[in-house]
């Protein structure tokens, strides 16, 4: 079952009201309706896009140890995913799929890091629960998010929303701004030219990790 059978099916589970969840129906109209805004403002397009200069990045894995983007690029390819955060069911179901995905990703030759706003303790929490073997980094304020483009703030309705579901992304992310990034994939050759790039304001949309292999393999070619 692909990635995306995944999650289509949690997302009819999840929109039928089924437990552990129960979500009313008024709750999902009000995502629906913040989706469909964020998708029709255009958002995405003004992302970073295969062809572009990624930006480079030092972030603290839960350890608090610095990763930086130069040093893995020193090895080979990047693979760089952007989530939300361990709430989100569709975020942890990609991140399993990654990990999943992980002997293929470095036979090909790369590294793989994933980037959330959390803090450290939740990103701890994301290994565990995903039982991780990759670097989970802490992008405060999500200012590297922004550099790809990424970054956007949640409308005020959606705030409220996310309070009354006691989602409090302040506490998550130890920063008071409700911003989140549009879910991303990125593959960086190592001359920091991307490769490959998929952004969608859907958060229930991923692709497949297998749709990244023939970008790594050939950034890893092309300096072997």
């Amino acid at each position: 079952m692909s990635l995306q059978d995944k999650l289509d099916a949690f997302k009819a589970d999840f929109q039928a009201g089924k437990p552990p969840y129960n979500v009313p129906y008024s709750v999902i109209e009000t995502m629906h309706r913040a989706t469909a805004e964020l998708i029709a403002s255009g958002a995405a397009l003004k992302a970073l896009k295969a062809g572009d200069q990624a930006p480079a990045f030092t972030l603290n894995d839960p350890d608090g140890q610095p990763v930086s983007s130069i040093d893995l690029l020193r090895r080979g390819p990047l693979v760089v995913t952007f989530y939300r955060g361990v709430w989100c069911p569709y975020c942890n179901m990609e991140l399993q799929a990654l990990q999943a995905a992980l002997p293929e990703i470095r036979e090909a030759g790369a590294s793989l890091v994933a980037i959330s706003p959390q803090v450290a303790a939740n990103s701890r929490k994301a290994v565990r629960q995903n039982a991780l073997t990759y670097p989970i980094l802490s992008d405060t304020h999500n200012d590297t998010a922004a550099a790809f483009g990424l970054r956007f703030e949640l409308p005020d309705y959606l705030v409220e929303l996310y309070k009354s579901l006691k989602n409090d992304l302040p506490a998550f992310n130890g920063d008071p701004s409700w911003t989140l990034p549009m879910p991303g994939r990125y593959v960086i050759a190592p001359d920091g030219t991307i490769v490959y790039a998929e952004v969608n304001p859907d958060y229930t949309r991923r692709p497949d990790p297998s749709e990244i292999l023939p970008a790594i393999r050939k950034a890893a070619a092309s300096v072997a």
